[in-house]
This record gives C-alpha cells, sequence and structure tokens, in this order.
C-alpha cells in the first residue's frame, strides 16, 4: 500500500464530524488506522463529502480504505435528497439480475464519493420470531437463495469497484435481541447453525475466500463457544470462519462500540486487542470520539501481513471490471 510515513495500525475507526479536525489530523499522522469508516454525522452534501475522503487519504496515504454501511433499505449513509434510495435486501424476492443491477448501482454511488469498501451484503437468514435487526437487510430465509442472491450483489458491488463485506460471520439471523444494546445468545445446536454458515461457504468456496472482507457478529453461540462470543472467540474465528467456512479474506469485527460486548466490562482498547488475539484481522470502533480513537490506536499492533495480503487479494478481484469501464 503507499503509505506516507508510519505503518498502519490494525483498526479502522469512525470520526467526529464533517471534516478532519486538527486532533484526528495529527492522531492519525502519528499512529495511523488502516482506515476510516463513515456514517451519517460525516456526511452533509456530496461537495464535501468528497472533501473529506479525499483529506482522508492525503493524511493516511491514497490507497487506503474508507468504509460505508451502505446496504440499502434503513441501513444507508448516502439518502436522498442527495443520493438515490436503494431498496432492502428482502425486497428482491428472487430475482439475481435485480440484485447484481441494484448493487452495482449502489456500488457506483458510493464510489463516485470516494469510498472503495462497502459493508454489504447481507448474508444472514432471515428467521421466524427473531429480533428484527437483520428482518428486510437478509435477502430470504433460504439458504440457497440468499448465497445466490448474495454472490450478484457482491458481484456488482466488485463491478462498481467496491470491494463487499460480508455480514454478519457466522450468521446473525437467530438473534432473539439487538446486539447495538446487549448480547444475544443463541442456543441452536451445530446442525441447525450450519444452515447459517451455508450462505458464507458457499461464496468463499466460490472465490477461494480471498475476495470479500468479513465482519464479525457479536453473537454467543452455546454450540460453538459456551463462554465468548463470536469476534472474541479463537474456536468461532479459527474453527468455523476460517475452518469450516473457508474464509481466507480480511475479517473485520462488527462495531466494538456495541453494547453486546461490555457485558463482563472492558473498554474498547481491550476489546480491539482481545478480538484481534481471537484472530480477526482488523478491529473496527466507529463512534469517533477522540480519546477512544487514541487508545484503540495505541493498543493495537501494526496490520498483519496476511492482513495485507488479504486486502491486496480483495483488490485484485476488482482490476478486471474496473478495467473493463465498469
Amino acid at each position: 500500500m503507499s503509505r506516507p510515513g508510519l505503518p498502519p495500525r490494525a483498526a479502522i475507526l469512525g470520526i467526529a464530524g464533517t471534516e478532519l479536525t486538527p486532533e484526528e489530523r495529527e492522531l492519525f499522522r502519528r499512529s495511523p488506522p488502516l482506515g476510516v469508516i463513515l456514517f451519517g454525522r460525516n456526511i452533509d452534501h456530496p461537495a464535501q463529502l468528497r472533501r473529506l475522503t479525499a483529506s482522508l487519504r492525503e493524511v493516511l496515504g491514497e490507497d487506503a480504505p474508507i468504509l460505508v454501511d451502505q446496504e440499502g433499505g434503513r441501513v444507508a449513509r448516502l439518502r436522498p435528497p442527495h443520493w438515490p434510495a436503494f431498496p432492502a435486501a428482502g425486497s428482491f424476492g428472487d430475482d439475481p439480475e435485480a440484485v447484481e443491477r441494484n448493487y452495482r448501482a449502489l456500488g457506483a454511488t458510493c464510489r463516485a464519493e470516494g469510498f472503495d469498501v462497502v459493508c454489504a451484503p447481507v448474508l444472514d437468514l432471515r428467521q421466524p420470531g427473531a429480533h428484527d435487526i437483520v428482518g428486510d437487510r437478509a435477502f430470504g430465509d433460504d439458504p440457497a437463495t440468499v448465497a445466490r442472491l448474495g454472490a450478484r450483489a457482491a458481484a456488482g458491488l466488485r463491478a462498481a469497484g467496491c470491494v463487499p463485506v460480508l455480514k454478519h460471520m457466522p450468521g446473525h439471523g437467530r438473534a432473539l435481541a439487538d446486539s447495538h444494546l446487549t448480547l444475544p445468545r443463541v442456543a441452536a445446536g451445530i446442525e441447525a447453525l450450519e444452515a447459517d454458515f451455508a450462505p458464507f461457504r458457499a461464496l468463499c468456496a466460490a472465490d477461494g475466500g480471498q475476495g470479500f472482507w468479513g465482519m464479525t457478529a457479536h453473537l454467543l453461540y452455546a454450540a460453538l463457544d459456551e463462554q465468548r462470543p463470536a469476534t472474541l472467540s479463537p474456536r468461532v474465528i479459527n474453527g468455523v470462519i476460517r475452518g469450516e467456512i473457508g474464509f481466507r479474506g480480511l475479517l473485520l469485527t462488527d462495531d466494538l462500540a456495541m453494547r453486546a460486548l461490555y457485558e463482563d466490562g472492558g473498554d474498547p482498547a481491550s476489546l480491539a486487542v482481545a478480538a484481534l488475539d481471537a484472530g480477526c484481522d482488523v478491529a473496527l470502533h466507529c463512534p469517533g470520539i477522540p480519546a477512544e480513537n487514541a487508545a484503540v490506536l495505541s493498543a493495537c499492533p501494526p496490520v498483519s501481513e496476511r492482513a495485507l495480503e488479504a486486502l491486496a487479494a480483495s483488490r485484485q478481484r476488482l482490476r478486471p471490471a474496473v478495467a473493463a469501464g465498469a
């Protein structure tokens, strides 16, 4: 990667507002994160957003990933009137062509504003009786359908020049609570969980497991690890995500500020270290609070060579489409 100064830390961070503050600039020059994720608080209008993404790359380097959570439907940071409204995944039925067209247009919208990593598609299954934290963000309840449509969504994003992030490994659909607020506990056995793994496994098998990024789920799966949620569990990350599912790409935590991870205490820096020790490649911390960002960066080591190779591999998959003028 083309980077000024020091090697990046194994963290992706949020920032406070619609422009980089002098404090953020100094922190990122002194201890650069791998990249930055932007939210609604950071986005006002297209000209402002393009200035912001350009300034981020000026500080972090031209190849620094800039992420956006842009699924369509209720999870969208780019919204009307300045940007199109894209539909939720659950609105497509079983129409792979429409899915690919939609995510290609969504990716092109993101790419035009300076984003190169889009946190989508959601490969979780919609489960009866579960909390609606997933709901219509899922393509459906059938593993084969979700895999088929998720693959076309990822293809559309890649064609637009954006790296897809598969959510939420190894499967978030069975959550009975909102992980932003508390830790969901999943009691399902291994046989039931195999259905949740299936869409992720299918995309990894077709791609060699390196063409995407992945995002972990802040859920505790009793059949996999009775003590630790997936984000903090070596059993889940190494045994299931890297092992059974076959994921070989860059593995990102879900936001470490979510309350699911704080039931046993802790703080952002210690959670970042625990997630990296468990096998995640990069810690994601989104609130944009300067003191928390500084603590996370201080705690995180430089990005590993394995993670940098995974990042490069995900970008390699973009080149044919971009070269063709997509």
